[in-house]
């Protein structure tokens, strides 16, 4: 499936079909969640507004879990795609093993701290509604039964795309989903479950997935026994992905703080922009995802000058859907926004920010392909300093000195295209010094 050699030979230059053949699927795994939960959404809003604003609840806590395994996978891809690359299956799907291990020992751990902590964390949430925070809490002590599988099905998904198989996890993610999204209907309606059925739904599917994928590594004929000093080294690959994820959360939650105290018509504009800024993010991160897989291998296989190389054509594909989305979201302002909100004055906030959101799309489409190259090639320390001294140094102050200086939505969203443009400035110069670019099955 590679064409990668295993004795350092350079590779032929990777084709925008090969590209696409990774991409293509890790997009379709990567929107089945979210496009599920707009089921799910719909399906229980009909039961009224309580059951509605406790999947609210409940799912926040859920989502936290989905971005552990967007973390686990991460860790995991680079780390097989080096194996496979140095012509090492075997030891490639072992990191899919250990990671495996350790989806399931923290799935376990997050099911039973659901079932002890639930009311307590709805209640927070939920504030002062009783009746939200108690069916907030029975939906997440039914859900986070699914805990485990999702997690089990986040590091088959790291190390399938580590051995640059996305076929697989295609019919492992879509297959659940589809299922899920028929039983949710049934099993809230006619079977009588209510909110709960939403909750039960959501475990089939994560259990059916986390299920498929253990049984693609029992397929490989490996030894399944646990490794600490392997599942060690990937949990110091977590520590540093999660660091980074957490200045983006923070970031994220930060912006939205200063978009509601310029008024309930500025923050219903940042929540529109801010979800399609996360649509767009979506679909860029397929690419992120073929770099991770390929720029691993080629690292893998003693292929420097390749990964350079590839590394180069991923940035400059990722520039070129960045255009392409640029010029889709300009011709949509004068629409789009009307799709989320009948208020004149939602949407003429919205088109405030939209200058900003059209202009990032460019910068975002190279930040998002180099993010994977540094992911494949494990260059992980660095993308975690480099987030947080964005976030730090520049996104928080922006977006603070907008509150301060009364700039409105438009501030706010300076801040964050001056967050991308300082990752964009820090990831250049990286990609120039070649530092990133550490040949061998490991890093």
């Amino acid at each position: 499936m590679s064409s990668f050699t295993a004795t350092g030979t350079p590779a032929p230059p990777v084709s925008s079909r090969r590209i696409a053949q990774l991409a293509v699927p890790a997009l379709v795994v990567l929107a089945a969640e979210p496009l599920y939960v707009l089921v799910d959404t719909a399906v229980v809003g009909h039961l009224g507004r309580v059951p509605l604003a406790a999947l609210a609840v409940g799912g926040t806590v859920l989502t936290l879990i989905v971005w552990l395994g967007t973390v686990t996978a991460y860790g995991t891809t680079g780390r097989s795609a080096r194996r496979f690359g140095a012509g090492d299956r075997a030891a490639a799907v072992a990191e899919g093993v250990q990671a495996s291990w350790l989806a399931l020992a923290v799935g376990v751990l997050l099911l039973v701290l659901a079932q002890v902590g639930a009311t307590p964390l709805a209640r927070l949430l939920a504030g002062d509604d009783p009746e939200v925070a108690a069916a907030a809490a029975q939906w997440l002590r039914i859900a986070t039964f699914g805990a485990p599988g999702l997690l089990l099905a986040a590091a088959g998904n790291g190390w399938l795309r580590g051995v640059q198989d996305t076929r697989r996890p295609l019919y492992f993610v879509l297959g659940p989903n589809v299922l899920s999204a028929a039983l949710c209907p049934l099993l809230v309606y006619p079977a009588g479950l209510g909110l709960a059925g939403s909750a039960v739904a959501n475990v089939v599917a994560q259990t059916i997935g986390g299920l498929l994928f253990v049984g693609a590594l029992v397929a490989e004929r490996v030894s399944l026994r646990p490794r600490p000093k392997m599942i060690a080294d990937q949990l110091v690959l977590g520590r540093d992905l999660l660091v980074r994820g957490a200045a983006f959360q923070i970031s994220f939650l930060s912006a939205t703080a200063v978009a509601a105290r310029f008024g309930a018509a500025s923050v219903a504009a940042h929540q529109i922009a801010l979800q399609l800024w996360f649509f767009t993010a979506l679909a860029l991160d397929a690419l992120a995802i073929a770099a991770q897989a390929l720029v691993g291998a080629a690292l893998g296989a003693g292929d420097v000058a390749g990964a350079r190389a590839m590394a180069r054509r991923f940035a400059l594909t990722g520039l070129g859907c960045g255009i392409v989305f640029a010029l889709l979201v300009a011709a949509g302002a004068s629409v789009v926004p009307s799709w989320f909100s009948a208020d004149a004055e939602v949407r003429e906030q919205a088109l405030t920010a939209w200058p900003w959101f059209v202009a990032m799309q460019p910068l975002a489409g190279v930040v998002f392909a180099l993010d994977g190259v540094l992911i494949g090639a494990g260059d992980l320390r660095f993308l975690r300093n480099l987030t947080v001294v964005g976030s730090v140094c520049a996104f928080l102050p922006a977006i603070w000195l907008a509150y301060g200086l009364d700039l409105g939505l438009g501030g706010i969203w300076a801040g964050l295209s001056l967050f991308v443009l300082v990752r964009l400035v820090g990831l250049l110069l990286r990609l120039r010094s070649g530092a990133w670019a550490v040949a061998g099955a490991t890093r």
